[in-house]
């Protein structure tokens, strides 16, 4: 403390002091024209910017377009038969010949298998003896029915001669009649009789089997040697089928199959032909849902057919499906991805937010009409092309920009400097 009393009264002290604002002072003029040959220096190194750039706001956009929508029901299925028949053997016998193989195309009428009947020709030979024996009896009572009405027609004459008596007559009367009777009843029996001869011998005709209708041999349980018994009730010998057209059977949820109706448009692809697509209309929507399904609080499905072309036989019966119903659709509609749809309001119009070309939000309402998942049919508020935002508008947006501070050209004059004083304010 006595060195800094003996400083402050020494001569040289206002000296040091007014060194030392001097240098102050140059410092602050220093700093000053750093700050001033800023700008300078930018321009010299680069383009000079006048502030700090804005931070650019990333925002999440979609774009209106025209195109086609279309409300689908998606569901799964197998394909199936359209048009078969099952043959069954008519005749008890054995198979002799099986003239087909599986996968041949007949005709109607071809010739499919051929059986030798058992016990055929013994029952025919049975039939034909039956006739000649009831041919004979029946020879023998029309003889006796012509010697009857002789002696019924004397015993008359002799009546009424009053040479016989009344019971002779009656008597007489009573042998035609009787005879007669046995005729007819012999007749009756031939008749019978060539009614079955003519069903066996249908019966042996029947013992080549052929095709009903023309198409595709698809299954084939037949074979030579083996026994068959008509009517069998099992599987059946062959089946034929036209492969021109097949019928695509698909299960449908019970909360889809409701918006499905006979004639609505239909497709699908299977996976051996990745790529390619089928189409037909629905042509039934069975009402009975699929065994096992609606039980216990399961869902129920129901089965929906429709049939589709298959001229180059490709397509073949059990290939799996994926099908599509189309419920609804349109063409050339203004769409705007589901994403860009806001709340919904009490009217059925939903908000959104749409930026022009100066990056300004402006609010919409908007009709909307078809929709799927990804897409939605615009009715009315909005125009092909116009961008519209996804999700909330950020708040850069909303707020106002910060003014820019003007950058000072090289030669212009530069602001005063501050004094000292001020530069320690």
């Amino acid at each position: 403390m006595a060195a800094d009393r003996q400083d402050t009264t020494s001569p040289l002290a206002p000296r040091v002091r007014r060194t030392s604002a001097r240098g102050a002072a140059a410092a602050l003029l220093a700093l000053a024209a750093l700050c001033a040959a800023g700008p300078v220096l930018a321009q010299a190194g680069g383009p000079a910017t006048a502030a700090a750039p804005a931070v650019a706001v990333k925002l999440d956009t979609v774009t209106v377009q025209r195109g086609d929508i279309r409300q689908t029901v998606d569901a799964a299925g197998k394909l199936q038969l359209r048009n078969w028949a099952d043959i069954y053997a008519q005749v008890a016998g054995q198979v002799k010949e099986v003239p087909v193989a599986l996968g041949d195309t007949v005709h109607a009428g071809q010739p499919l298998l051929d059986i030798a009947p058992t016990q055929q020709p013994a029952k025919a030979e049975n039939l034909r003896a039956q006739m000649a024996r009831l041919q004979a009896e029946l020879a023998d009572q029309r003889a006796q029915l012509d010697f009857a009405q002789l002696q019924l027609k004397r015993q008359t004459q002799l009546k009424a001669q009053n040479a016989t008596r009344e019971e002779a007559v009656e008597s007489a009367r009573m042998n035609a009649s009787t005879a007669s009777a046995r005729v007819d009843a012999i007749t009756a029996q031939i008749h019978e009789l060539e009614a079955t001869s003519r069903l066996d011998e249908e019966a042996r005709q029947k013992t080549l089997v052929k095709s009903p209708i023309a198409g595709t041999v698809v299954a084939l349980a037949a074979r030579p040697g083996q026994m068959v018994a008509a009517a069998q009730a099992a599987t059946p010998l062959l089946r034929i089928a036209d492969l021109g057209e097949m019928t695509v059977a698909a299960r449908v949820a019970e909360t889809d199959v409701t918006r499905l109706r006979p004639g609505m448009a239909a497709s699908f692809t299977t996976p051996g032909y990745p790529g390619r697509r089928w189409s037909g209309k629905v042509s039934q929507v069975v009402p009975t849902p699929v065994d096992g399904t609606g039980e216990q609080g399961k869902q129920a499905f129901y089965i929906v057919l429709f049939e589709v072309a298959n001229k180059d036989r490709e397509l073949m019966s059990g290939m799996s499906a994926q099908v599509q119903f189309v419920v609804a659709q349109a063409r050339d509609a203004l769409l705007l991805p589901v994403g860009g749809l806001g709340e919904q309001d009490e009217d059925g119009l939903y908000d959104v937010n749409v930026l022009d070309a100066g990056r300004h939000v402006g609010a919409r309402k908007v009709k909307v009409g078809l929709r799927t998942a990804q897409q939605a049919q615009v009715l009315s508020g909005l125009s092909a092309g116009e961008t519209v935002l996804v999700g909330p508008v950020p708040r850069a947006l909303l707020a106002p920009p910060a003014p820019a501070v003007p950058a000072v050209p090289e030669g212009a004059a530069r602001p005063p400097v501050a004094s000292a004083a001020e530069a320690r304010r």
